[in-house]
């Protein structure tokens, strides 16, 4: 535009990202990753301009206005590719299992946001609770009810954040108050699309909140939105909980698997997220490997409401290899945090390492799966980062600090957390912190497994700190 004022900035410190997939470099996943002692982010209205060793890149920008984050390991900020905000204030709440969980807690709670005041606060304080964990980037549930889906856009459009979001698609297992008809959901998903979708950062995602949840007609509505808009998300849960799906197969005795009923409705595909996907079976992992569908792992809730244990090897299988993200599912998931979610992956990567690895049954032991469900600190930071924006299809945008790429990171802190923290790292490196990519990574693995969000000392989003901790 011309007369607009072009604001250059540079952030000095310690980074640490990713330019390729771990699990793609056994033995040595080292290679995928990036790491610079002393870098230079260089950052023009939001995005990345240049970035590298400081010794090279600053003098290709002389005078530029840095700030320096000392005693930090800068990552690209975190992905949550599966979260609910009006879920905020259940976090917490008594979980029993899914199914009931939904009708005695979530349902009620979610029907107050078709107020505008509620759903404006309660889309603010998700977001800073979001923001203070270090996530930057969602793809989140809101309600049927416009106003909510109006209030998360608004509210990340005013913090400049990326998301994906859309109006929710249920008419059926829930109580009044929480459905609407597949008119109403047709019709109010076209006026959301036109009025957010590709407006800043704004993504749109047609939202059946499960195939249980959605009739026939609802689910040709959902198939009418994405024949007419075929650059849109689809966001929805699927084989969560074992009650659901045997109650979803009678619903559609045509189908023979739960990913078989979004796929009779065109739903599957690239930009298609299922989350949770805890008891897919080996054909449906393949099929979505084919397609380009991803799912989302979302350990915390998977814990929480004993749905049962992701199986992560099955995902990462090199022949059929399924895009994935990572999700807290909050507030079925009992933490804001990315880094809480990471912890609780790895103890179920660990499980399913040891179901492999032929110590309990010899007959069904895979030793290569076995060593593809432990989550390396390599591992888990790339399913946050770039791996999460690759299971989004949004990494040409977010994920890594790729020259072009909006300049959203996190700066974390190795000695916050818990009081044992400083004296754990002092193992690893002394108090002028890590120098190599090695001991960084055994920062980072001490973070996600001993810390928490008090690790998080800064967010920023498009270059501008939105999160410092006190």
């Amino acid at each position: 535009m011309k007369g607009a004022i072009i604001v250059t900035s540079g952030i000095r410190g310690t980074f640490f990202d990713f330019i390729d997939d771990p699990w793609k470099h056994v033995g040595r996943e080292e290679d995928s990753a990036r790491f610079l002692r002393d870098g230079l982010l260089v950052i023009e209205d939001g995005v990345i301009v240049a970035f590298g060793p400081f010794d090279e890149v600053s003098p290709l920008h002389p005078d530029l206005d840095i700030t320096e984050i000392r005693g930090r390991i800068i990552t690209p900020g975190f992905i949550d590719g599966h979260v609910h905000v009006p879920q905020t204030r259940a976090l917490g709440a008594f979980g029993e299992q899914l199914l009931p969980w939904l009708l005695d807690t979530v349902f009620p709670e979610e029907a107050r946001y078709s107020d505008r005041d509620y759903a404006r606060a309660g889309s603010d304080r998700f977001l800073e609770n979001m923001l203070a964990a270090g996530t930057t980037t969602v793809q989140a549930f809101t309600t049927t009810s416009t106003v909510a889906v109006e209030e998360f856009f608004e509210a990340a459009a005013r913090r400049d954040m990326l998301v994906i979001s859309g109006v929710t698609g249920i008419d059926q297992f829930a109580p009044e108050g929480s459905t609407s008809t597949p008119e109403e959901f047709y019709a109010d998903s076209k006026a959301m699309i036109a009025k957010y979708h590709g407006k800043g950062r704004n993504r749109y995602a047609i939202t059946p909140r499960f195939a249980l949840g959605a009739s026939d007609e609802l689910l040709k509505a959902c198939q009418r939105l994405k024949k007419e808009h075929p650059d849109l998300w689809v966001n929805t849960h699927i084989s969560e909980n074992p009650l659901e799906i045997s109650n979803l197969l009678l619903a559609h005795p045509d189908c023979t698997d739960y990913l078989g009923v979004y796929e009779k409705y065109e739903l599957v595909g690239p930009k298609f997220s299922g989350g949770h996907a805890v008891w897919l079976s080996d054909n449906e992992f393949g099929r979505l490997s084919d397609s380009g569908g991803a799912v989302v792992f979302c350990p915390c809730s998977n814990l929480f409401l004993g749905s049962g244990i992701f199986r992560l090897a099955k995902a990462t299988d090199p022949d059929k290899r399924v895009k994935m993200s990572f999700g807290t599912d909050m507030g079925g998931g009992n933490r804001f945090s990315m880094i809480h979610v990471l912890d609780e992956a790895y103890k179920v990567g660990m499980l399913g390492n040891t179901l492999l690895d032929g110590t309990t049954n010899r007959i069904t032991q895979d030793l290569a799966a076995a060593e593809r469900s432990k989550l390396s600190p390599y591992r888990a930071f790339w399913s946050v980062t770039l791996g999460g924006a690759e299971g989004l299809y949004i990494d040409d945008q977010v994920g890594n600090f790729e020259v072009g790429k909006s300049a959203d990171f996190v700066a974390l802190d190795w000695n916050a957390g818990p009081s044992a923290m400083p004296w754990h790292q002092s193992l690893f490196f002394d108090e002028a912190g890590p120098t190599t990519m090695e001991e960084a990574a055994h920062a980072l693995f001490a973070v996600m497994m001993v810390g928490d969000d008090r690790n998080v000392d800064e967010t920023w989003v498009s270059g501008v700190r939105l999160y410092k901790k006190d």
